[in-house]
């Protein structure tokens, strides 16, 4: 029988690896994220978690998991709550891919990475990232050095400060713009026309 795991410390990717040996990152995972939920419908895992860092996982087996949910509410709400956060960060993933300008995509990651390091109280303005520049970009659906131009690029307008995998968040309020300038009613009008 299938399990869902959560991470307990230490950060994760999740993976989807073509016939001819493509690797595409679908998500990345926190403590206190739930890990495996595409396996609920069929009870078969369709990708593959990596440990990015030294991490731990507890596994919960969906059977144990439905009884244990059964007999405590507050669990099955708080359950609850994690399955929609995942499948908001899955929308938001989607979000991305359908930007077209390679620095909002850059953006909106580091701004949702941001927001969902806050849910679990660490520091947002100080980030080590530990996913690989080339993690990033096949998440993103970019690549590489059009990663690697665009952090650069952050920089250079001081909205962040890049140091190897550690990112100062410089200006807040403006990489949240550039994160949303794609967004219908916000952003400038030449961002609006590129989206109609």
């Amino acid at each position: 029988m299938g399990a869902v795991f959560v991470a307990r410390d230490g950060a994760f990717k999740t993976v989807l690896v073509s016939e001819d040996g493509e690797e595409q990152v679908i998500g990345f995972h926190l403590p206190g994220e739930l890990i495996g939920l595409d396996a609920l419908g069929s009870g078969m895992h369709r990708c593959e978690a990596v440990a990015l860092t030294t991490a731990n996982v507890c596994e919960v087996p969906f059977d144990e998991l439905s009884t244990v949910a059964s007999q405590l509410p507050g669990l099955q709400r708080q359950l609850m709550r994690v399955i929609g956060q995942s499948v908001g960060r899955d929308q938001d993933h989607l979000e991305i891919l359908a930007r077209r300008q390679a620095n909002e995509r850059i953006a909106l990651f580091l701004h949702g990475l941001t927001e969902r390091l806050r849910t679990i109280g660490e520091p947002t303005d100080r980030l080590r990232l530990p996913m690989s520049r080339e993690d990033i970009a096949r998440f993103l659906g970019l690549a590489l050095e059009t990663v690697s131009r665009g952090f650069t690029r952050l920089q250079d307008d001081g909205v962040i400060a890049v140091h190897g995998r550690r990112v100062e968040i410089l200006d807040s309020a403006e990489l949240e713009r550039l994160a949303h300038a794609g967004d219908s009613g916000d952003g400038n009008g030449r961002q609006r026309q590129q989206r109609a």
